[in-house]
């Protein structure tokens, strides 16, 4: 059985890695209590989402481009999937630009990027 699970394992790295993306991304937005860790967390988790994507765009079957005579070509890659990932890269690099911008900017008002302080700092006023 854990032979297996093994093959499998290693048979679909992808995936695994998929999943240790996550896990570790997800952790940095949950446990950090720094600004720019939390942005590096969200990162990884999109990260690992593109994988997640690209990783389902290979299909067996005919390539697309091939008219007529049906080619068995075995394991192609289809373009959708790339497409949305190109365009989901291009929106990460905007949401990381502006989180960035915003976090400069709260560090040059309030001297800090804890969360907990912040909170502390905000109770305050």
């Amino acid at each position: 059985m854990i032979e297996l699970e093994l093959e499998i394992l290693a048979s679909h790295y992808a995936y695994s890695l998929l999943f240790v993306l996550l896990g570790i991304g997800l952790y940095m937005m949950i446990a950090n209590e720094n600004l720019v860790k939390k942005l590096i967390g969200v990162n990884l988790f999109q990260s690992a989402i593109f994988l997640f994507f690209i990783a389902m765009a290979y299909v067996d079957g005919r390539a697309p481009i091939i008219e007529g005579k049906s080619h068995s070509v075995g394991e192609i890659a289809s373009p959708l999937p790339q497409v949305i990932v190109l365009t989901a890269i291009v929106v990460g690099i905007a949401l990381t630009a502006v989180g960035l911008a915003l976090i400069i900017r709260i560090y040059a008002e309030y001297g800090t990027l804890r969360e907990d302080t912040l909170r502390e700092v905000r109770a305050d006023e």
